[in-house]
């Protein structure tokens, strides 16, 4: 099957949010607009998917890349050998993520999470999540303040430092810091054997990841998705995803 409209198809996993009485699946727009500006093609990945045998990995063979986006919920608790009830689940989003994790690397697949994307591939790879940073009290403040406008919640408020020779930093063309913003609760405890830490926020805490065996599986705590063309490694982000999905659906064999 050739590239839709010659460009990358890319696979972008949905959450459950009621949309008025009714049970829904959404995603922002700010996540398939950033897709399109790179030049792909986004395919919002219904929860469903994992219903039936087989769904799931037929329809990855029609992709060329997976987007893990954010969401206001977290991951269950269990998943990473801890205890506790969440109250901001969504379990059926945490069945379809590590489906969608496991067949991208099998395949080779280039993935990019974002936020709660990047704690799903930490956890799908073994990792530990810190469920609520402001009481470890190791850490700056990382939570937006949800009573400021957009512009301001996703303002950048602190710096991150790729780590030398990783992916982040061969792809950027430098390992230099540059300013984030920053909206999460929870963030990296362990980050698991096969991954890779590829930048820190000056408190330490991890804000970046790839997979040691994979030609490209990013992750940011970030968001770039937000006004992804105004910002320079935003921009370099995307394009070096949507770059991946391209080469890899041209090394796909029929």
């Amino acid at each position: 099957m050739g590239i839709i409209f010659d460009k990358p198809l890319i696979g972008v996993v949905m959450c459950q949010n009621n949309i008025g009485s009714h049970p829904g699946q959404t995603v922002h727009n700010k996540y398939l607009d950033a897709i399109v500006l790179a030049d792909g093609l986004p395919l919002p990945l219904p929860h469903q998917l994992m219903q039936a045998p087989h769904l799931l990995e037929n329809s990855m063979t029609l992709l060329d890349g997976i987007l893990l986006t954010g969401s206001p919920s977290n991951i269950e608790p269990w998943h990473y050998g801890e205890e506790g009830v969440e109250s901001h689940a969504d379990p059926a989003r945490d069945r379809l993520a590590f489906g969608v994790i496991t067949h991208a690397m099998g395949k080779k697949m280039p993935i990019l999470g974002i936020c709660r994307g990047l704690q799903e591939l930490v956890v799908a790879n073994g990792g530990a999540l810190h469920r609520y940073l402001h009481l470890t009290h190791q850490f700056q403040e990382h939570r937006e303040d949800d009573s400021l406008p957009l512009e301001q919640q996703y303002a950048p408020v602190h710096e991150v430092k790729p780590e030398a020779d990783g992916l982040l930093s061969q792809l950027l063309g430098s390992d230099a810091a540059f300013a984030v913003n920053s909206l999460h609760q929870q963030g990296i405890r362990e980050p698991g054997p096969q991954v890779r830490i590829e930048a820190r926020a000056a408190d330490g805490l991890i804000e970046a990841v790839s997979l040691r065996q994979h030609p490209f599986a990013l992750a940011v705590q970030w968001h770039p998705e937000w006004h992804s063309t105004d910002d320079p490694v935003s921009r370099r982000l995307f394009e070096a995803f949507i770059h991946a999905a391209a080469r890899y659906h041209k090394e796909k064999r029929p």
